[in-house]
């Protein structure tokens, strides 16, 4: 009886408890709806900034998050893998590339100095209030209403890219359908400072025909308005994507082009945009960062006698033409168009330079435009005419430059790995030299032999270096016995013994050939190893005089370097410092044992295509086009339908099958692999177990490429 009378007294206590609680609740909700409204403005400030939480998007990276990335061998900036069928699926998140919400800092003067500066702010002030969700303003509601159907009946008419589709409904559901660009039917500010960076998209090797901007001043009603709004959207992100990936995929250049995938992700590029201080600048940082790639900006500008100011284009209109005398209407009238003095002083027509009528003289200068053009010369003003006169200035100079910049595009933000300095090697090809960078600076630099042009070009790649091998073993390519030794050993079968080779064959009848370590091995003392699909390594050579020539493009695809112990003692000092490696350490392993040195931390190697660039001197330096990479990539850039970053299907890949050759007959088979035949080919190449290449028929055929 005592425990139940206690057990009621507990649950009436809990009662009260539970009804004192309530009351607290809500007396402090009813205090919270009169309050003043300062108390909230912390809150408010952050619904300003973001309408809605989506916790679908990933947080921008941190330094550490960069650090941790760029320094994994295997994915140091490689966003996503490619994919034969981009339009499927949705972009990955950014990578820890993505520029900053706001950019003030002048340029950076090196790869590091520049990533700081993209790296996103704690809280950057939003340039004008974001509107948030439920919070449409009176007069922009009819607009809202019409993006709202827009956005759900026909948003593939303005977005063909399924993640830019989705991204862009989920960020104007989020804001309740608010225009992005206007308010109470006027620009705002931050739409015209887009508007300026799409207009002025020439200065960094873009096209603003590309990125047409609509005609806010002829659209009066709230269709008009929301479909101008989605436009420029449009636009904004073909800029952004186009910008920090290029106009083009490097695999429709060729298919010995591997470069880790670096996609923008459009969930932050609204979001980055939509709340930047200062939008355009914002925009121009998905450009590279690169010291390199801003002095080709620089030089562009100055070729084409540009300001840094914005672009002023014709805009799109009426198809406009030469009126004609007929016998029904002896006394034509001229067409009239607002556009006419700009166009006239656009083509250099000093003639009445106020004049709106389209006369003759007018039409004359069309019709000479388009004949240089490559256009039919009609003397009519159409769309196609308009875009052709929207298009940036071009010569041989600029179009070197506007295809180099659009390599700098394919190339990872960071190039060097921040845990040493930033340091990379950089060999560019078609100058024949290669390079390590280290804190900002060059710190040494010498020459290289690279592959004919033609089947045994030497590949463009970012990898990174992870050893090297003193005295290594050349375990002579497939394609080279097939196509070099075996006709050889037909005319003559002891060519092999002559040169030190080896020759065993495999039950299978698999030929293997070898050359052991010393001094006239075909890979020199010193092989340096950034494994790769395509199978190519730098390394020394004993033979030396093809460094004395200015064309330097003799090998099989791999990489000669004039000076290798240096090279390897600069390697190794900067990733271990405290082995105090020195040329003359390195030549004192000289011998006839392979010896492998490991890097502490790997150092990235990119392989660059850089047919123009700014000397020490700011002097613009222009080299031959060796492999013919920028004529293949001016073709692409003047045929817009070859430039869908999404929609490339991968060119055929390296094909890692062994072939398969047969002895000649009078060749002695010199020994056999047996059952078991010890390390396969690509630990024999390489040195070390390494992972094995996919299956040959996943990549097509094609000729390997290897010295």
């Amino acid at each position: 009886m005592r425990n139940d009378s206690i057990g009621r007294h507990g649950f009436d206590r809990v009662l009260m408890a539970v009804a004192a609680t309530f009351l607290t609740v809500s007396t402090s909700s009813a205090f919270a709806q009169t309050a003043p409204a300062q108390n909230n403005a912390a809150q408010l400030a952050i619904d300003a900034a973001v309408p809605v939480p989506d916790t679908s998007l990933v947080p921008p990276p941190t330094a550490a998050d960069i650090t941790a990335t760029a320094s994994s061998p295997a994915t140091s900036t490689a966003a996503a893998p490619a994919s034969a069928d981009k339009t499927e699926t949705t972009a990955s998140t950014t990578p820890a590339t993505a520029p900053a919400t706001s950019v003030t800092a002048p340029p950076a003067t090196s790869d590091a100095a520049a990533q700081q500066a993209k790296e996103p702010a704690a809280a950057p002030a939003a340039q004008e209030p974001v509107k948030a969700a439920g919070k449409v303003a009176p007069a922009d509601q009819p607009v809202a209403d019409k993006l709202r159907e827009a956005l759900q009946t026909q948003a593939g008419k303005f977005f063909d890219r399924k993640n830019e589709r989705a991204a862009v409904e989920k960020f104007y559901a989020a804001r309740d359908y608010a225009p992005l660009w206007t308010e109470g039917g006027a620009l705002t500010a931050r739409a015209k400072s887009v508007v300026s960076r799409l207009n002025d998209a020439a200065v960094d090797g873009l096209n603003p025909a590309e990125y047409p901007v609509p005609n806010f001043g002829s659209a009066t009603g709230p269709d008009a308005l929301a479909e101008a709004d989605l436009k420029l959207t449009a636009s904004m992100l073909d800029y952004a994507r186009q910008a920090q990936s290029g106009q083009m995929h490097w695999s429709q250049v060729s298919a010995d082009i591997q470069y880790p995938e670096h996609p923008v992700d459009p969930n932050e590029v609204l979001a980055n945009i939509s709340t930047a201080k200062d939008a355009s600048a914002a925009l121009q940082a998905y450009n590279p960062p690169q010291k390199l790639y801003k002095e080709l900006r620089a030089k562009l500008a100055e070729l084409r006698g540009q300001s840094e100011g914005p672009v002023t284009l014709l805009p799109e209109g009426p198809k406009l033409s030469l009126a004609r005398k007929t016998k029904k209407n002896p006394h034509p009238v001229a067409m009239e168009d607002d556009r006419v003095p700009q166009l006239r002083a656009k083509l250099g027509v000093t003639e009445n330079p106020d004049d709106t009528h389209y006369d003759a003289t007018v039409a004359a200068a069309v019709r000479k435009f388009q004949a240089h053009a490559g256009l039919k010369a009609t003397g009519v003003l159409d769309d196609h005419t308009v875009k052709a006169i929207n298009s940036p200035k071009r010569d041989r100079e600029i179009d070197t430059i506007v295809v180099n910049m659009e390599r700098w595009r394919w190339l990872p933000r960071q190039l060097g790995a921040p845990s040493l300095g930033n340091a990379y090697a950089i060999l560019n090809i078609p100058d024949f030299t290669l390079k390590v960078m280290h804190n900002g600076a060059e710190v040494w630099k010498t020459r290289v032999v690279v592959g004919k042009p033609g089947k045994h070009a030497t590949p463009l790649l970012t990898e990174t270096m992870k050893y090297i091998t003193v005295n290594p073993t050349w375990n002579v390519p497939p394609s080279i016995i097939t196509n070099e030794y075996l006709p050889a050993l037909q005319q003559d079968p002891t060519v092999l013994d002559r040169m030190g080779l080896k020759l065993q064959q495999s039950p299978d009848g698999t030929i293997r050939i070898s050359q052991p370590p010393g001094e006239r091995n075909a890979l020199g003392r010193i092989r340096f190893n950034f494994p790769n699909k395509f199978l190519v390594y730098q390394h020394d050579t004993p033979d030396k005089n093809l460094f004395s020539r200015d064309v330097r493009a003799f090998s099989h695809g791999c990489m000669r370097v004039q000076n290798p112990d240096q090279y390897a003692s600069i390697l190794l000092n900067i990733a271990m410092p405290n082995e105090h490696y020195t040329p003359e350490k390195i030549r004192s392993m000289y011998g006839s044992t392979e010896r492998d040195i490991k890097f502490a931390t790997p150092i990235p190697v990119n392989i660059t295509y850089q047919t123009a660039f700014v000397d020490d001197a700011g002097k613009l330096q222009i080299r031959r086009d060796i492999y013919g990479r920028d004529s293949t990539m001016l073709a692409l850039l003047r045929n817009s339908k070859n430039k869908n970053l999404e929609a490339v299907v991968a060119h055929a890949q390296p094909n890692y099958s062994r072939p398969r050759a047969q002895l000649p007959v009078a060749v002695n088979d010199r020994g056999g692999f047996g059952h078991d035949s010890g390390p396969n080919f690509f630990e024999r190449l390489f040195g070390i177990p390494t992972q094995a290449p996919p299956p040959a028929a996943e990549y097509g055929q094609r000729r390997r490429i290897y010295r």
